[in-house]
């Protein structure tokens, strides 16, 4: 690690904060901290409409208990 005075790269300072990172919390959260930190791609209102087009929220309930009764038992 390089002292406070000492100026790095944008990589290399990348680099090492996320190892100390996954040393002091692990690998997951760091994980889980980072992506806090990117953005999201697409579009959700498109994904949206066409998964679910206009229906409603009684129409959704609705879909999900009748897939559950024509779904095999677990």
């Amino acid at each position: 690690m390089t002292t406070p005075t000492t100026t790095t790269s944008l990589q290399e300072l990348t680099s090492a904060t996320i190892q100390l990172l996954c040393r002091e919390i692990g690998v997951v959260n760091t994980a889980r901290f980072l992506n806090q930190f990117t953005v999201g791609f697409g579009n959700y209102t498109e994904e949206r409409e066409h998964l679910i087009g206009h229906w409603s929220v009684d129409e959704i309930v609705a879909e999900i208990q009748r897939r559950r009764r024509l779904a095999p038992p677990q």
